[in-house]
């Protein structure tokens, strides 16, 4: 699959244009023998039993177990949800990774509709990735190998495209992440190229863009983010997915400053700022959740309980919870930091869970999370 679109599936091919991501050539010579003798050397091609234990996981017990889970298929069945939020009125989001729609879900009705998002780039792979709620209620989507981002009212259904500058385009130019979530303040949002590590800045009233580079420190160490989430004074936070780092842009000097995480190969990917401008950060490869306070510059990790989670995203309620989901064993956490204590609930059925939203208004917690592989959407509502 490294020469197609991370939005392809095998119903949907979506093939990458020649470029740098295009023309990743395939592993051959003695590279290939090598990795061929490895593989042959771990499988069973050569054994009639086990060569080691088989140990599976306990099944849910406890306040495991205290849950309702509600899967909403959606009508497309190729339909690929990756982001999934809830506005302010109790509608359901979402974003299609191999397709040119958002989606909107009554959650009353299970009533589905898509929406058109406008192609910017006929010629290259189709989807979405980062959706985001702007301060006044508006979302707005990355659009991945489309280049650009968009932005959506969500009571008039209005879409506007913000395509980025053609003299900054090559065929492997990719938005994956869009942040409008403090656009209030100086009226910028915050988006990147995935494929040169450069972060942009959209002035929306004027709708004029700004290239700020390459995220580097004083010393000249460069930071290469994927989850880019802003603080309150819309400073750019950045996840650095292929390392173990976290850094922040200040918005006003552009000075980049960055902080190692205590656990090696912690491999940061998405996260969000709560209400006191803390950063809590999934560790994809730490099997954990980081959380960063700007005043003391220490960063703090909670192992997850169930080894290999990768977790994919963290969220932060207002009432102090921290949500996060898995990639790979179709299970969702709940961390409460005040004590340590984690709860874990198993999904019905194979979930490929990336983005992870918390609607927090009621009584109790609700999760919603994206099927990405099974054109479904998740509500977890825990019991306690």
């Amino acid at each position: 699959m490294a020469r197609y679109s991370p939005g392809s599936s095998p119903q949907h091919p979506q093939p990458l244009l020649p470029g740098p991501r295009g023309e990743r050539p395939a592993v051959t010579g003695a590279a290939a023998k090598a990795a061929a003798q490895y593989l042959a050397g771990i499988n069973m091609s050569n054994a009639e039993t086990w060569e080691f234990p088989l140990k599976t996981l306990p099944r849910p017990k406890g306040r495991s177990t205290r849950v309702l889970i509600t899967e909403y298929d959606l009508p497309r069945k190729e339909a690929m949800p990756h982001d999934v939020v809830v506005d302010r009125d109790g509608a359901v989001w979402y974003s299609d990774f191999g397709h040119q729609f958002v989606g909107e879900l009554d959650p009353k009705t299970g009533k589905v509709v898509d929406y058109a998002i406008p192609v910017l780039k006929p010629e290259q792979p189709k989807g979405g990735l980062d959706l985001e709620f702007d301060p006044d209620g508006n979302l707005w989507l990355s659009l991945m190998y489309q280049a650009g981002i968009a932005k959506i009212d969500p009571k008039s259904k209005a879409v506007q495209t913000f395509p980025f500058p053609k003299e900054w385009q090559s065929p492997s130019t990719q938005a994956s992440m869009v942040s409008p979530s403090h656009m209030n303040v100086d009226g910028k949002v915050w988006t990147n190229n995935q494929e040169d590590h450069f972060s942009y800045r959209l002035d929306v009233a004027s709708g004029q863009w700004e290239n700020v580079g390459q995220a580097k420190d004083p010393r000249g160490r460069q930071i290469r983010a994927y989850g880019m989430p802003t603080d309150q004074a819309n400073n750019l936070y950045l996840l650095e997915f292929g390392g173990t780092s976290i850094g922040r842009r200040d918005a006003k000097t552009g000075v980049v400053t960055i902080w190692p995480t205590p656990t090696a190969g912690s491999r940061p990917r998405r996260g969000r700022v709560d209400s006191e401008n803390r950063l809590w950060f999934a560790q994809y490869g730490g099997n954990g959740i980081g959380l960063f306070d700007p005043e003391s510059a220490t960063i703090k990790e909670w192992r997850l309980p169930t080894p290999w989670s990768a977790p994919y995203d963290v969220i932060p309620t207002r009432k102090g919870e921290v949500w996060t989901g898995s990639m790979l064993n179709d299970q969702v956490a709940r961390l409460d930091p005040k004590t340590g204590n984690m709860v874990e609930y198993l999904l019905p059925r194979t979930t490929n869970v990336r983005r992870v939203f918390v609607d927090d208004t009621g009584a109790r917690p609700v999760l919603w999370v994206g099927s990405n592989l099974g054109a479904s959407i998740i509500k977890v509502e825990p019991l306690d």
